[in-house]
């Protein structure tokens, strides 16, 4: 008996479909699943139909041609030929060339449901809750054995290891699936966690369907506690998706939605300390400003303070009522020097002085001589003394 190798096999395999003529050149009809569009130009997918399914691939000479992108749930008609890959002996779809056969199923069924949910609501901006910043308790419904839990573990023992991890395990691919994360977002809301993620791993639009089905929808959208979905891969987006009041591309992804890394919290911690440095400085501030303004009016309306203002206008009336004292005597003066002078100018003295004299009779002034008989004793004063004097006779004019 021939001993073949590995390589030897796939080769001869290789060889026959190519010898097949019928397989040189075919057309398949087909809904596309795992499409992938490389970085390298090359497509890469998985042709089915209800009952199996055949792997593709599209290099990126005939993938530039194509008029469209591709997309999981599609409908389309391949054409190319069928060969194998002789690395993992697996046989695929070379394809050249490829055109639209109308939406899948699956596709088409999703895009019903997410119109009738859009409809109802559930995809609104206004309902999205705030993602808790530091939450206490964070929730995880995902399977208990599947490597994106493993991601959420690690970013959080790594970045925030203050926060409480309860994980909810729950079924993520299968018939049975939606009811299980129905019942898992019910539990971790009723458990008191602050926040929820909801994450699965990458798949085909099938291994998603659990997460594109009304149930799970409601069971988001209806959850008590803000959810995070963070199901597939960064190009998958599920109505579980968009019913969250967050989406993450990533299972590890939404763990650092979630959580606060510790650079981040020393850097938070020095700026509310800064800040609160500022605000005690300003309210010391603003606290010695008004003690000086009260200390002030105390010293203002204090007796003390009284009494000193009193005795400054005391001091200030008391030179204000000398200064008019002083002026009033002056005045006083000046007058009286001024009465005296007229005095002493109008006095009898100084008429005498100037030759005149004085007759009195009885201590009275004479003015006229009829008011004098012959004989009366009369006095006669002059400037340097007094006379007494009888009259002998008298003349009138």
């Amino acid at each position: 008996m021939l001993i073949l190798s590995v390589t030897q096999i796939n080769r001869y395999i290789s060889f026959k479909l190519k010898e097949d003529k019928k397989l040189g050149g075919v057309m398949v009809r087909g809904e596309i699943s795992n499409f992938t569009a490389h970085r390298s130009g090359h497509f890469y997918f998985t042709l089915k139909d209800e009952n199996s399914s055949i792997k593709a691939v599209m290099f990126k000479s005939y993938a530039g041609a194509v008029k469209f992108m591709p997309q999981n749930g599609m409908n389309v008609i391949a054409m190319g030929s069928v060969s194998v890959f002789e690395r993992d002996g697996v046989y695929q779809v070379y394809v050249t060339d490829i055109i639209p056969d109308g939406a899948g199923s699956v596709y088409v069924a999703n895009e019903q449901l997410k119109e009738k949910l859009r409809k109802e609501g559930l995809f609104d901006q206004s309902a999205k809750r705030q993602i808790p910043q530091m939450p206490s308790r964070i929730g995880v419904v995902t399977s208990g054995t599947g490597a994106a839990l493993q991601d959420i573990i690690n970013v959080l023992s790594r970045r925030y290891p203050i926060g409480e991890l309860a994980v909810f395990p729950a079924l993520v691919q299968g018939e049975t699936a939606a009811d299980s994360i129905s019942h898992g977002l019910t539990d971790a809301a009723r458990a008191d966690c602050d926040v929820i993620i909801l994450a699965r791993g990458g798949g085909s639009l099938e291994d998603l369907t659990p997460f594109n089905t009304e149930k799970v929808a409601y069971a988001v959208y209806n959850s008590s506690v803000p959810v995070i979905s963070a199901v597939g891969h960064e190009t998958d987006v599920t109505i579980a998706d968009m019913a969250a009041d967050l989406r993450a591309p990533t299972p590890s992804a939404a763990a650092e939605m979630v959580s606060v890394s510790k650079e981040q919290l020393y850097n938070n911690l020095r700026y509310y300390d800064e800040k609160l440095d500022s605000a005690v400085s300003g309210r010391i501030n603003a606290f010695e400003t008004t003690l000086e303004k009260l200390t002030e009016r105390l010293l203002r309306f204090s007796p003390e303070h009284k009494i000193e203002n009193n005795i400054q206008k005391f001091e200030e009336l008391s030179k204000r009522l000398k200064l008019a004292y002083e002026k009033i005597i002056s005045e006083k003066e000046k007058k009286y020097i001024s009465g005296i002078s007229r005095m002493e100018a109008m006095s009898p003295v100084k008429v005498l002085m100037r030759g005149y004299s004085l007759v009195y009779r009885n201590d009275k002034i004479v003015n006229k001589v009829n008011e004098l008989e012959t004989g009366n004793v009369v006095e006669i004063k002059m400037s340097d003394g007094t006379v007494k004097a009888q009259i002998i006779a008298g003349e009138e004019n």
